[in-house]
């Protein structure tokens, strides 16, 4: 009698079950791997600013500005653009290039666009910088920044990713320094979630205009979306003075209700990202793994331990 195979289950059942078995230990094994690399391995890469951003941000308010003929202030609606790009050729893997302008313009109800030598300009500038892809704080060493690019210190346009309650050096770049950015409280923007901090500056000597030195005064506030360290509102009370004290500016600005609506819906896709790479699939990877290799190998056990089937010809010849 053939002893070929013994112990063995050869059944079409037995051989389903132990195909199913290896199915299960392979999915199980990726499943873990894929959970381990979402959590070692997987933030790291994904809570990185990205090489290809170019957002503009738009902002409106009022503001009273010196009339020059009469030393008075004359009020208008304003609104302010800010465009910030990425610059991918000067950018490393750890650090992201900025060149970043904006304008702040009186508003006649016109297109808004920044218009360079109009008399409704109010303010305008170009700055170019570099943060780290991660904290979000200035860097000035190591990227090969233009010459004349005015070296940064603290957090410029963005919060670090996992932000928490506390305070942050923020640049101001009037100054030229940084200033506290102090939590506040826990606010809500469109539903998400946001860390709300001030930003303090009190009748500080300053520049208030090109080659004209004075007082400035600011008083900000700025909701950040924590898990990503975007910012989805702003706004800014500022005042200016000449040196003998005159006001030359009197502004007031804010995200507008459109620009705070598209800041929230970019948050909340790339928090579903943040939380589909980094929490999501370690859970389900780092439970649903072992639970499939536990279940692949017992029915791959139970094929090998099962009886093994006769087949007709040995038992006709049993006996002889």
């Amino acid at each position: 009698m053939s002893v070929l195979g013994e112990g063995m289950d050869f059944s079409g059942e037995g051989i389903v079950r132990s195909w199913i078995g290896r199915i299960c230990i392979g999915l199980g094994g990726f499943l873990v791997v894929a959970g381990l690399l979402g959590l070692v391995w997987a933030p790291g890469v994904v809570e990185r600013t990205p090489l290809d951003v170019n957002t503009t941000t738009y902002l409106d308010g009022e503001a009273g500005k010196i009339d020059v003929s009469t030393g008075e202030l004359v009020r208008n609606p304003i609104y302010a653009i800010s465009v910030s790009k990425t610059d991918s050729e000067v950018s490393t893997d750890d650090t992201v290039a900025w060149v970043s302008s904006s304008c702040v313009m009186i508003d006649r109800g016109g297109e808004r666009v920044c218009e360079d030598g109009s008399a409704d300009m109010i303010t305008a500038g170009v700055d170019v910088f570099a943060t780290d892809r991660h904290t979000g704080l200035a860097v000035n060493e190591g990227i090969d920044l233009p010459a004349d690019a005015t070296p940064h210190e603290g957090l410029v346009n963005k919060w670090p990713f996992d932000a928490q309650q506390e305070t942050y050096p923020y640049w101001d770049g009037t100054l030229g320094r940084t200033v506290d950015a102090e939590f506040d409280r826990v606010d809500e923007v469109d539903g998400i979630e946001v860390y709300v901090y001030s930003v303090t500056v009190t009748r500080n000597a300053a520049e208030v205009a090109a080659d004209t030195n004075g007082f400035y005064s600011t008083s900000k506030e700025i909701w950040v979306e924590p898990m990503t360290g975007a910012i989805l509102n702003q706004t800014e009370n500022q005042q200016r003075w000449l040196e003998n004290g005159t006001p030359v500016l009197d502004l007031q600005l804010a995200f507008t209700d459109d620009q705070v609506l598209e800041s929230a819906a970019d948050a909340r896709d790339n928090m579903s990202l943040l939380t589909l790479v980094t929490s999501t699939i370690p859970l389900v990877g780092l439970i649903g793994g072992p639970i499939l290799l536990v279940v692949g190998l017992v029915l791959v056990r139970r094929r090998e331990q099962a009886p093994a089937a006769h087949h007709p010809r040995e038992m006709a010849g049993a006996g002889r």
